[in-house]
């Protein structure tokens, strides 16, 4: 292999030739700036998780598998920087992608400084190597609290890493939920100990996608209700209760793609097919400090 590195742009994948992957997300802290914390999302082809232990981020830094692992932040010379490393040549075969995502705490991403992924060989003797990849990641809006930055896809017998920097208003708590997490949302208004993906109380059935080509069925109008006989004080006529006006459905727009959009405010179109956030979401608390050197 070679020490070459690859500065990607958006949109733009490279092939990948090591089955080991640390995915190093790194800003430049200081006043005013928020708190960035790296998470994972084991992503089967159907674009979900398989289950809540599939989020990989600092209150549940372990995969079951032993091959998805967040680690602690560390403090260098060219800022601050938390990691996932991802034994790519090992994960089930039902995993297709890992999602790299970054969430702030404190702000939005407008006041991060210099956010950017590099992507190393994590295989023994690699730590001194030049990153595989690097990809300087930029807010899109300026009010994203979580950046999906990139994804390690299956493709043929390897594996690829995709540079993507689609944003999310909602936080790690609306990105995660999007991929098909359960999150306590009562857990995450705790300390950092206390927030947890977690199964949540069942929620409503979603409504159905929308089908251009299918028939919209008119309701019905109720049944009138029968006239009241007791006449109305001051006429001699009897009182009619007045019928009640069914509320009239309103129509929305064809999803982009077929995700949800959000409510109430106009978002760009998903990049890659990711979904968008369906509604506002709290930030959950942060992780463990940073440790330093």
């Amino acid at each position: 292999m070679t020490d070459m590195t690859h500065a990607m742009l958006k949109g733009s994948n490279v092939p990948l030739d090591t089955a080991a992957v640390r995915a190093v997300l790194r800003w430049t802290p200081g006043p005013g700036v928020p708190d960035v914390d790296a998470s994972a999302l084991l992503v089967g082809p159907d674009g979900r998780v398989r289950s809540d232990e599939d989020f990989v981020f600092y209150n549940q830094p372990r995969h079951p598998s032993g091959l998805v692992r967040h680690l602690a932040k560390q403090r260098g010379p060219e800022g601050l920087t938390d990691t996932v490393e991802a034994d790519l040549g090992r994960l089930d075969a039902a995993v297709d992608q890992v999602v790299i995502a970054a969430s702030s705490d404190g702000g939005t991403f407008r006041s991060v400084s210099d956010l950017r992924i590099l992507l190393y060989d994590a295989a023994a003797g690699a730590a001194d190597r030049e990153p595989l990849a690097v990809f300087d990641v930029s807010a899109e809006t300026g009010e994203e609290t979580a950046i999906i930055c990139g994804e390690l896809y299956r493709r043929g017998d390897g594996w690829k890493f995709r540079a993507v920097g689609q944003g999310y208003p909602t936080g790690l708590i609306g990105l995660a939920t999007d991929f098909g997490v359960s999150v306590d949302d009562g857990a995450a208004e705790g300390g950092p100990e206390e927030a947890s993906a977690a199964p949540s109380a069942p929620s409503a059935p979603s409504a159905p996608a929308h089908d251009p080509d299918a028939t919209m069925v008119q309701p019905q109008p109720p049944t009138p209700l029968p006239a009241d006989p007791r006449p109305s004080p001051g006429s001699g006529a009897p009182a009619t209760p007045p019928s009640a006006v069914p509320a009239q459905p309103t129509s929305a727009p064809a999803p982009a793609y077929g995700y949800p959009q959000p409510a109430g405010a106009p978002v760009p179109a998903p990049a890659y097919g990711y979904p968008h956030a369906a509604r506002e979401f709290r930030m959950p608390p942060m992780g463990p400090q940073f440790l330093g050197r």
